[in-house]
């Protein structure tokens, strides 16, 4: 039966708390305690596994596996899906099948992620909710985040700024998606040998590749399923 190692972030008093499936890259689920987290973990890694058969992994959704609580990091504010020192996995280099793997899966989430987009009824994308941020903010969000890590994993990327700009300058819609998607994806999927090993130093935090590409899934994952439940 398949194990699951969970690695949890929490903010203070164990409010607010992150699960990491890294078993899963990508999978990753929230809930207001720790308690709620947990609670809501296998029905998350569920749906995560339901997202990669629909692209034709070999994966049973529905099989039986089991949990365990491989570290919990608790800080003292507010949690924002990178504890500062990483957790040990994402300083494991990445080989060549793997990386193209998990490129690939970033490219099915956000494929996803552009269908979701254009299900918004015209003007629905700026137009803010009672609660959170409008449609088109949260996709500049992600878009801004993931270059981010890739800038971190990897260092300047060309065309990258204009592309993010065009995300922000268009209101987060298919098309300046799609280009922006283009350059970050053919980078990740550019990788070096070095690339796939190297330790890149930001202040007093220390990122890889696996670190990088590891939050731009599940920052894609995360605001893929919250434009799915607002739709819904």
């Amino acid at each position: 039966m398949t194990e699951y190692a969970l690695y949890l972030e929490s903010g203070p008093q164990h409010k607010h708390t992150m699960v990491h499936v890294l078993d899963l890259l990508g999978c990753v689920v929230q809930g207001v305690t720790t308690e709620d987290a947990l609670a809501a973990t296998p029905d998350g890694i569920r749906e995560f596994l339901r997202f990669l058969k629909r692209h034709g992994d070999n994966v049973d959704p529905e099989a039986a596996f089991t949990t365990k609580v491989e570290q919990h990091v608790i800080k003292s504010s507010s949690i924002q899906g990178n504890p500062p020192d990483g957790f040990p996995p994402d300083f494991e280099p990445f080989s060549a099948s793997e990386l193209k793997q998990l490129v690939e899966r970033l490219g099915w989430l956000r494929k996803e992620a552009t269908t979701l987009v254009g299900q918004f009824e015209s003007g629905e994308m700026a137009s803010k909710p009672p609660e959170g941020r409008a449609a088109a903010k949260i996709m500049e969000h992600v878009t801004d985040s993931s270059a981010t890590y890739l800038r971190y994993a990897v260092g300047k990327v060309p065309g990258l700024p204009e592309a993010t700009r065009g995300v922000r300058e268009n209101g987060g819609y298919s098309v300046a998606l799609k280009r922006y998607w283009k350059v970050d994806g053919e980078r990740w999927a550019a990788l070096s040998e070095a690339e796939r090993s190297k330790r890149v130093p930001h202040g007093q935090q220390t990122w890889t590749a696996r670190r990088g590409l590891r939050r731009a899934l599940e920052h894609q994952w995360e605001h893929f399923e919250e434009l799915r439940a607002r739709l819904n």
